[in-house]
Parts: C-alpha cells; structure tokens; sequence
C-alpha cells in the first residue's frame, strides 16, 4: 500500500472499529493479518538464524505473537520474550498467546522485571529482534521496565523490525521518546502515520513498509475525513 496516505493515531483506530462494528471483520483476523503481514516483510528480508520477538501486553504484543508463530510454522527459528504476566493479557492479544503456548515457540516471561543479564542471554546471537513492546496507543516516555529494555534493545547488534511503530515514537507528532527503538524496518498497518516522516522520527523508523490487514481501501479512505474526535469512542 502506498505510503501517501497518511491516518493518525485515532484514524487509525476508528478505521479498525468500523472494520469490526460495520464491515463484519472480527480483531482476530485483523491481528492475523497483520502479523502474518510482518512475517511476510521479514521473510523477504530474509532470516539466518534466530528471530527474537519481543512483546509487551497490549495488541501490539498479540501481534508479535501472530508473527513468531508464523516464523516458526516457515521453519525459522524464533524466541518470544514477554514483559507481562500471561494473565494480564487480554482479548485478541491473549487469544494469540495461548494459541502460541500450543507451538513449539520458546516463550520466556520476565513479567515486569528488567533483568539486563537474563536479556542479555536471550538476544545472544538473534539475527533479528522484532518490537512489539508498545504501540499506537503508548504516549510519552516508556515506563519501567521498557525504558531499560528499550536501551538494551538498542544496544544489541541485531537489526530491529519494529510493530507497527518503534517503541517510544509519537506516530502522529514524529518526537522520539528519550527511550526510543532504533529500527532499520519498520511494518505499520492500514496506512503509514504522519510522524513517521519528521526528521527526528526517521533515524528511528528506519524503511517503512504499509502493510495491508484486508480492510477494503474505501474504508480507510474514509479514515481520512473521520473526526479527531468520536464520542462512541472511549
């Protein structure tokens, strides 16, 4: 899809509400498109060795889990590193989860503890690492423990594919958290965000893919006149 068409942060969501609440689309499908989306753009990348996904708990997580299970089911090697309790996953995002738990997938809970020494073991030899810690919905500087996982993140020597947005980024304003991923790839969804083009967000977001999840074109044309605001949205 082309980059040319930009959403915001609440166009984007909107656009993903009426896909449910007006076309019959269910969140697991778009997850799963989108994860298989991502998988796709690694693929073509291409892979040689093993991929570390790293998720927080939200659906940008869920889709990290889309994307190590189809990585696995193509015969790549992949970890998945989580930085939540599997009980605080919620709806689609914990659909995936456990759908994954049912994979051969390695799947390493470090909850809500930055353990930089049992990172450090985990990324040891990662061919890539792929952020799905935070996404559209985040804003400011990444709480504990992402902030320090974000810097060791950083620090590491594998390219990083970032979910939807690196880590950190204001999508809509293109400012860079203090703590911010440093992608070289970047797969968004539906449309690419306006911030993703300042040049303080570009050394961040790396080559940008716009990913498409299946929503029809027109509905995300009309994503582009919706109002910032929605009162049905809470």
């Amino acid at each position: 899809m082309s980059t040319s068409i930009f959403l915001t942060r609440q166009q984007s969501r909107l656009v993903d509400r009426l896909a449910v609440e007006e076309y019959g689309f269910s969140g697991l499908v778009l997850m799963e498109n989108a994860g298989r989306g991502a998988a796709d753009v690694l693929c073509r990348l291409g892979i040689d060795g093993t991929v570390v996904v790293c998720c927080g708990k939200g659906n940008n997580a869920g889709d990290g889990f889309v994307i190590a299970r189809h990585l696995e089911l193509r015969g790549h090697s992949v970890r998945v590193l989580l930085w939540a309790e599997p009980e605080e996953l919620t709806g689609d995002a914990a659909a995936n989860f456990h759908i994954l738990t049912k994979t051969d997938v390695p799947i390493e809970v470090f909850g809500a503890a930055d353990d930089s020494g049992r990172l450090s073991k985990s990324l040891d030899g990662a061919a890539w690492i792929v952020d799905a810690l935070l996404g559209t919905g985040a804003r400011g500087e990444p709480r504990p423990p992402f902030d320090e996982v974000i810097e060791q993140l950083n620090a590491a020597a594998a390219p990083k594919l970032a979910v939807d947005l690196p880590s950190g980024l204001d999508c809509d304003a293109g400012r860079p958290a203090k703590h911010t991923i440093r992608a070289a790839e970047t797969c968004t969804f539906l449309a690419a965000k306006p911030g993703f083009f300042t040049p303080e967000a570009k050394p961040h977001v790396g080559r940008l893919h716009v990913c498409d999840i299946g929503v029809p074109r027109k509905l995300i044309e009309r994503g582009l006149t919706l109002a910032f605001c929605w009162a049905a949205l809470p």
